[in-house]
């Protein structure tokens, strides 16, 4: 599936080995480089397009070498594992340094290893590069330049929630708004916009970091992710006395966002009010346009069968039915089948949408959105 040489890193120890790493998973594109321990070897493992594949088996004696430069380079304590860690650390590549952010864990056979690769070439992207269909982006678009409100991104990790919240804030930079964001980790940096770093060992958590940040004069606010009452009806409160908030939500669905909010405790009242819209979304793998004659034709090599992702959307736009339904506590079919009503469509019929421009297949669009 990777374009990467398996039989080659396999002559390759210690630094060396991590070194060609990190370079060929920048090549390619990767996201996560995975190392785990086995009774007999170490399997290691990189995400690419979404997916993951193995890359060769190592030693124990090199995976220990490899260990070691990976805890210095990323100041983990050595002689500690026995407990999870985290850290990070940086290198150069084509002019432009890739932030690694490193999480260790015990496992049976040893230490496991996960590397997050921070490419800034690839977390900010400008927002008609993220594959959105013209009809959501000129809405997003729309969306982000409302003096307040509240809109929510949601979907699982991995889904291009932040890539997607970065993008909308890269267009209003320098139109003469604060720009404030809130950020567990702070992943890339923002020309000409605050980003302030969660440290909640510290007591510096959403909630009070919210709080803190509304005494800065923010015209916009993004929340990194709303995770209990009290981050959410701070959001929802800003919402309403001015301020444009973005925030990420964990849900599989644009609808499923209200009922989870209204879960956490949040007043319908300062909700409803609040709501702007709903953006929900995965990543699709994008179909080699040789292929794109007939993108579900079976071929082996994947690696050339998808060249790229996309975004794969559903927007719910927060109109005065919808806010309606939620001052009524509204189940969601019923949310659902009203904004079908005003042209609403869910990622499925989006799927649809764009297998028949051949952008992807009917198998990777099952693949995302599979409940």
């Amino acid at each position: 599936m990777s374009k990467i040489d398996s039989k080659k890193l396999s002559f390759l120890q210690g630094e060396e080995l991590l070194s060609t790493l990190e370079q060929e998973a920048v090549k390619n594109g990767i996201s996560d480089i995975h190392i785990n321990p086995q009774k007999n070897n170490v399997k290691i493992e990189w995400r690419e397009l979404g997916l993951l594949a193995k890359l060769l088996d190592v030693s124990h004696e090199i995976f220990e070498t490899v260990k070691r430069r990976i805890k210095f380079k990323s100041k983990l304590k050595m002689n500690i594992e026995t407990i999870a860690q985290d850290g990070q650390y940086t290198f150069p590549t084509a002019g432009r340094m890739i932030n690694v952010r490193v999480a260790s864990l015990p496992s049976r056979f040893g230490e496991a290893l996960t590397l997050r690769l921070l490419d800034p070439e690839r977390g900010i992207v400008p927002l008609e590069k993220l594959g959105f269909p013209i009809e959501i982006k000129e809405k997003l678009m729309q969306l982000v330049e409302l003096p307040n409100g509240l809109i929510l991104v949601t979907g699982p990790t991995g889904s291009g929630k932040t890539t997607t919240l970065y993008a909308l804030l890269s267009t209003l930079s320098g139109k003469d708004r604060n720009i404030i964001t809130l950020e567990d980790p702070i992943e890339y940096e923002l020309k000409d916009i605050i980003q302030s770093q969660i440290d909640s060992e510290h007591g510096y958590t959403f909630a009070t970091g919210l709080r803190a940040i509304l005494r800065h004069d923010p015209d916009i606010i993004l929340v990194g992710e709303i995770r209990d009452q009290e981050t959410a009806q701070t959001a929802i409160d800003a919402s309403l006395t001015g301020h444009l908030v973005l925030a990420t939500l964990h849900t599989n669905s644009a609808i499923e966002a209200i009922p989870r909010l209204l879960s956490m405790g949040v007043s319908t009242y300062t909700f409803a009010p609040a709501l702007r819209a709903v953006l929900a979304q995965r990543l699709v793998r994008t179909v080699n346009p040789e292929f794109r004659e007939s993108p579900d034709t079976h071929v082996e090599d994947e690696a050339n069968f998808y060249t790229g992702q996309c975004s794969l959307p559903e927007l719910l736009v927060a109109s005065e039915s919808i806010k309606n339904l939620i001052l009524s506590q509204a189940t969601s079919s019923e949310i659902l089948a009203a904004a079908h009503k005003e042209g609403y469509k869910t990622m499925k019929e989006w799927g649809e949408t764009m297998v028949h421009d051949k952008v992807t297949s009917k198998l990777e669009v099952a693949r995302v959105t599979a409940a």
